[in-house]
C-alpha cells in the first residue's frame, strides 16, 4: 500500500489517543542561588517590638534587621541592644 489510509485502521485506538490524559511537566528543582549578595524576597513575621525597635532609627531598617541575624549566625555580639 502506497498511500497510508486517510483513517486509522481502529477507531478505539484512536480514540483513546485523543483523550488521553496528559501529564503535567514536573516543575524543575529550583536551585538556591550562589552568587554572592544576591538577596532572597521573603516573608517574615517577627514580634511589633522588634519591629519598632529596628524602625525607629529611620530607613534601613531592613539592612540592620538582615546585619543583626548574619552577626547572630556568625556568633557575633550584635552590638545593637541596651544593657539593662
Amino acid at each position: 500500500m502506497a498511500n497510508p489510509p486517510r483513517r486509522p485502521t481502529n477507531p478505539m485506538t484512536a480514540a483513546e489517543a485523543a483523550f488521553k490524559p496528559v501529564k503535567k511537566p514536573v516543575a524543575p528543582h529550583r536551585e538556591p542561588s550562589a552568587a554572592p549578595g544576591v538577596r532572597e524576597l521573603v516573608s517574615i513575621r517577627i514580634d511589633r517590638a522588634v519591629l519598632d525597635h529596628f524602625q525607629a532609627d529611620g530607613p534601613g531598617w531592613q539592612d540592620r534587621i538582615n546585619d543583626t541575624l548574619r552577626q547572630a549566625i556568625e556568633g557575633k555580639p550584635t552590638g545593637t541592644g541596651s544593657d539593662d
